[in-house]
């Protein structure tokens, strides 16, 4: 094992003769390097845009959400909230109140969903969120619009003088006598504008829950979901399983991941395929590694012909350049990634690379990213070195 490992040292590292293949060597290592280092950085970049993506849907997802199993709505005591509260590893909750409405503002219409929230409401989300004005008086008829409705509609805030009207049917069987009768409705004054994602920002307003009872009749135990938000040292699985004690059985319980369960999904499936693409062009740069190789055995053939008459087994001669086309994918693939590691922590440092004028592409350095690059470049190395060195039989060693 020793001897192969010797040569293979000496033949990589070593000038040949023949200045072409010296060349040739010189344009694989290069492309292994490029495509290792390719590789780490497109990964890194993005995880740090997988993670900006989900920063603002975390705005307003709770750590868990409970909602009813059947039907929109579920009736929560205040007994149950006391024990809920009690529960080890539940920092706080909110009750939430969510129907779609009709917005409709000097004469332009709209349907965005109501979201009704109670005073237990995060304060860190509604500061995070908030973009212009003031959160609502939970004891007033009030909401904070997303931007994007606020735009559509051409409302500001404080218009005391315009208020928004809220629309939503009325239940209930049988004909409609008149439009008027068919829907509740409800005046409201907006006190500020948020933004989270282009999303949210077209779609949803916040509210009090007492508004929101008032629009959809409900009663003071009536809710649609309950947010909780667990304490850094919860173990969901505890915290879920008597969360089922005190609520029963009819509940649905999402965590957050869950809650994003299809963006989750589609941003994994776009990480596959980035991680795919660049390991075609990691295997695009070892054909490289493989040519040199089989140039290289021929170029040495003299030499190879001498080791296999002083009792060389061919397997032995296979073995040095199956390591050297090892050593060359490790060392190159080793290279390529703190290449990669010092350019994608400039950019973490610096932002040379922007999105928009005032945002730098986000990066994520990951220990995972190191290892599967490693991987893939050790994996992709072997295969390739077996394949080249796989040209050396005792025809072609004898053959001089």
């Amino acid at each position: 094992m020793k001897f192969p490992v010797y040569i293979a040292k000496r033949y990589l590292f070593s000038k040949s003769s023949n200045n072409a293949i010296n060349i040739i060597s010189l344009i694989a290592a290069l492309g292994v390097i490029v495509s290792s280092a390719a590789l780490f950085i497109v990964l890194s970049g993005f995880a740090g845009l997988k993670d900006f993506t989900l920063q603002f849907s975390s705005f307003v997802d709770p750590d868990m959400k409970v909602m009813p199993s059947d039907g929109k709505t579920m009736l929560v005591t205040n007994d149950q909230l006391e024990q809920i509260i009690s529960i080890n590893g539940v920092a706080s909750y909110s009750n939430i109140i969510e129907e779609r409405v009709v917005f409709n503002f000097d004469n332009k219409s709209e349907i965005a969903t109501l979201k009704g929230v109670d005073e237990n409401y995060p304060q860190a989300t509604i500061d995070s969120i908030l973009y212009q004005g003031k959160w609502f008086d939970p004891e007033a008829n009030q909401l904070v619009s997303g931007w994007g409705i606020a735009n559509n509609l051409a409302f500001g805030i404080f218009q005391f003088d315009k208020p928004i009207q809220l629309y939503v049917p009325k239940p209930g069987k049988g004909q409609i006598s008149s439009i008027k009768g068919a829907y509740n409705t409800i005046n409201v004054l907006n006190t500020g504008v948020f933004q989270i994602n282009e999303e949210l920002d077209y779609s949803m307003v916040f509210t009090g829950l007492k508004t929101a009872r008032a629009l959809l009749n409900y009663s003071e135990q009536q809710i649609t979901a309950l947010e909780i938000q667990l304490k850094a040292d919860a173990i969901q699985e505890e915290v879920v399983s008597q969360l089922h004690t005190i609520l029963g059985k009819d509940i649905v319980i999402k965590n957050r991941f869950q809650l994003n369960d299809a963006l989750y999904k589609m941003l994994n499936a776009e990480h596959l395929a980035v991680y795919l693409i660049f390991t075609l062009v990691i295997i695009i740069a070892l054909f490289n590694v493989i040519g040199s190789i089989i140039i290289m055995i021929l170029d040495k053939k003299k030499n190879l012909n001498t080791l296999f008459s002083l009792g060389i087994t061919v397997k032995e001669i296979r073995r040095i350049f199956f390591f050297q086309g090892t050593l060359m994918t490790l060392l190159g693939g080793l290279i390529g990634l703190a290449l990669g590691f010092i350019l994608v922590l400039l950019q973490k440092l610096f932002g040379w690379v922007p999105i928009t004028p005032s945002l730098p592409y986000p990066v994520t350095i990951k220990p995972l990213n190191f290892i599967i690059v490693l991987l893939t470049i050790s994996i992709l190395g072997l295969l390739a070195s077996k394949i080249a060195s796989a040209r050396i039989s005792k025809q072609l060693l004898t053959s001089i």
